[in-house]
């Protein structure tokens, strides 16, 4: 039995193998359940009990030595083959890979934020959940005011009074409790409202609000200032209109068109005939909000005005549908080649 096992550890140690399958044949051979190691166990059967232990001790150890020169032979050819497949070249020319872009929306976001630079705004960001106090209160909307049913809001079921902004606006009401005139700043961000998601409407989007206050600030300053944003956004060629309309932190109220860019104003199915798109609500900063903000209403009067960045977008690229923007879809983002 002891000359078996060392006649049999003799061929294991001297075993060489030439390919992965002539290693499974040897495993086959060795250790299978009809292999040498095997047929040794079974005629360990048959030792005598004063030698058990001694042979018992060898069986083992040729086991041992059996499987680790099978894992070892089997990892050798497997590195082997890693290492073909994984090795390259380093003389061939590398493969060119496609420029990314930004998304649209971060696109026209940075233009905005880069036109209004120029005359002197800077930018506020703000948290996205909120307070009623900074989304509605402050600026005019106390908690029976039918403004509010204007928006559909997403409350934090746990505590009524926190909720997710409904607008870029709670920037403002920060930056005045916290600053002292002259404010001139815009506030770039995503906000929310519980609506039914449609090619013109979402859950949640994007808004550019911007205001300004000081000393003699007057309806004639907002003019001036849409009208140098329209035209540095779609073209000198581009006029605006001032409608009367209503919102409550605003006093006097305005929705503002501008000449439709598809049809430089003579009708179209965009802009429904009209030769007019509306792209914006503005207004004269209500007293009521900047004293609820500490700012002297006496002294200081200032303007405010509000876009979504999807609209602009929308218009800018001629996209029909507002789902676009957030569904990710390669084939659509790829058109918009400016580089990162």
């Amino acid at each position: 039995m002891k000359s078996k096992i060392e006649e049999l550890l003799k061929e294991i140690e001297s075993f060489v193998a030439e390919s992965k399958e002539h290693v499974e044949e040897f495993r086959i051979k060795i250790i299978s359940k009809k292999g040498k190691v095997t047929e040794l166990f079974e005629e360990f059967k048959t030792v005598s009990p004063e030698l058990r232990k001694e042979i018992g001790q060898k069986l083992n150890e040729l086991k041992n030595k059996a499987q680790d020169k099978i894992i070892e032979l089997k990892e050798k050819f497997e590195d082997e083959e890693d290492t073909k497949k994984t090795s390259h070249d380093l003389t061939l020319p590398s493969e060119t890979l496609a420029a990314g872009s930004r998304h649209p929306l971060s696109l026209v976001r940075n233009q905005m934020v880069e036109i209004f630079s120029r005359i002197g705004f800077t930018v506020s960001e703000g948290p996205e959940i909120e307070d009623d106090w900074h989304n509605f209160t402050a600026l005019n909307t106390p908690e029976d005011h039918p403004a509010r049913d204007m928006q559909d809001t997403f409350f934090i079921s746990e505590n009524p009074d926190i909720l997710l902004r409904t607008q870029t606006s709670s920037v403002q009401v920060h930056i005045m409790e916290n600053s002292k005139p002259p404010i001139r700043t815009i506030s770039p961000g995503r906000v929310y409202r519980n609506e039914a998601i449609s090619a013109r409407a979402h859950c949640q989007f994007h808004q550019v609000e911007g205001l300004y206050i000081d000393k003699k600030v007057s309806f004639a300053d907002l003019k001036q200032t849409l009208l140098y944003f329209s035209k540095e956004m779609f073209g000198e060629e581009t006029k605006i209109r001032l409608r009367p309309s209503f919102f409550p932190f605003t006093e006097i109220s305005a929705e503002m068109d501008i000449s439709c860019p598809f049809c430089k104003g003579n009708g179209c199915n965009i802009c429904k005939g009209a030769g007019w798109v509306e792209i914006l609500g503005c207004g004269m900063v209500d007293p009521a909000v900047l004293d609820n903000c500490k700012i002297d209403s006496k002294q200081y009067s200032g303007f405010a005005f509000g876009m979504g960045i999807e609209r602009i977008a929308m218009l800018k690229y001629q996209v029909k549908d507002l789902r676009l923007f957030f569904e990710n879809d390669v084939r659509f983002l790829k058109q918009f080649k400016s580089v990162l």
